[in-house]
């Protein structure tokens, strides 16, 4: 690639294929959909139209102004006051559809604006075409899906929609799926169905699928959710089958747990007849469902045995415990407060 210096003689630079790629990637994000612009445009001359509405020519004869040089809110004047503010100055694809169609947003101002008052549609769709209506995409503005009056149905959005790009395809929300977002997606269920409206209500926190809104009317269980009686039911964790919540409504306890009194009660290991914990020096804790053994109160857990603490051992976990001790109070002052 060349280029000419200051003197004119041409000054070679040689872009790497890495700093093309990077470039090109530069370029490509920092470019912006035509139609966006136009719209910016537009809403920055109607702004203008706005911020010039209550002024005139600013001369001391106001009367003779608009007398002689015609009325400033249909002037030149106007016109120009508003073009200039019409793009900041960073904008660049504005300011390049400003110089590029300057003509046309003059034609309109002095010849087209009584008859087609909708800048946007006579300028950006009509004119310069870089826009579609609403409901349309492509260049040839074709009907999304679900047809124009209502893309995807009201359930999702049009891609491409009001541009001429896009395919024109659905992008359902998150109740909706299908090509014309009239599906319900898992976790959601038809309350309304007909051959162009749908509606997805949630199914009940139990059901993964569903017909209707109910714990009885899931097509699957969600995960933590056991199927009882036709019921989708979140089962204590007492209970390894159940017909409702509860440890009461067990129909068979899990592990760690006895039927008692009609309801799975835990069992404590630790008192168990039969000592469990057999190493030297351990205590049994006794946990919902299981038990665990740590090292008596004097010892920590050292290679796999519970060696006694010295004494400067225990007056640095005291002050441990005192700090954290401490630490919790202030907590709870603070949560009081």
């Amino acid at each position: 690639m060349a280029v000419r210096g200051k003197t004119g003689s041409a000054v070679s630079i040689h872009l790497t294929p890495w700093l093309l790629i990077v470039l090109f990637f530069i370029c490509t994000a920092a470019k912006k959909e035509p139609c966006d612009t136009c719209r910016r445009l537009v809403n920055r001359f109607h702004e203008g139209l706005e911020k010039t509405s209550k002024q005139n020519f600013g001369g001391g004869n106001t009367a003779w102004e608009e007398k002689t040089l015609s009325k400033y809110e249909s002037s030149e004047i106007r016109l120009v006051e508003i073009i200039e503010n019409l793009c900041d100055s960073t904008d660049f694809e504005c300011n390049v559809m400003v110089e590029e169609h300057e003509e046309q947003i003059e034609k309109w101002w002095f010849k087209m604006r009584n008859k087609y008052p909708d800048l946007l549609k006579w300028f950006c769709i009509g004119t310069i075409k870089v826009c579609c209506p609403s409901g349309t995409y492509g260049p040839d503005c074709l009907a999304c899906l679900g047809g124009s009056e209502q893309p995807c149905h009201g359930n999702g959005f049009c891609n491409g929609d009001g541009t001429r790009g896009g395919s024109g395809t659905c992008s359902c929300k998150a109740e909706y799926t299908g090509p014309f977002c009239l599906d319900c997606a898992d976790g959601y269920y038809n309350s309304e169905r007909n051959d162009t409206h749908s509606v997805c209500s949630a199914c009940h926190e139990a059901c993964k699928t569903c017909h209707e809104a109910t714990n009885k009317d899931c097509n699957e269980c969600k995960d933590g959710w056991k199927e009882e009686d036709k019921n989708c039911v979140e089962c204590d964790e007492s209970c390894s089958g159940c017909t409702g919540e509860g440890p009461e409504k067990c129909t068979e306890c899990s592990t760690g747990y006895a039927l008692e009194e009609d309801k799975c009660t835990d069992i404590n290991e630790c008192e168990s007849d039969e000592k469990i914990c057999v190493r030297e020096n351990v205590d049994c804790i006794n946990i919902p469902g299981t038990y665990k053994c740590v090292c008596a109160e004097g010892f920590e857990e050292q290679d796999g045995h519970c060696v006694a603490l010295t004494k400067t051992d225990e007056e640095n976990i005291t002050q441990q415990n005192v700090a954290s001790d401490a630490a919790q109070e202030s907590i709870n002052i603070h949560e009081d407060l």
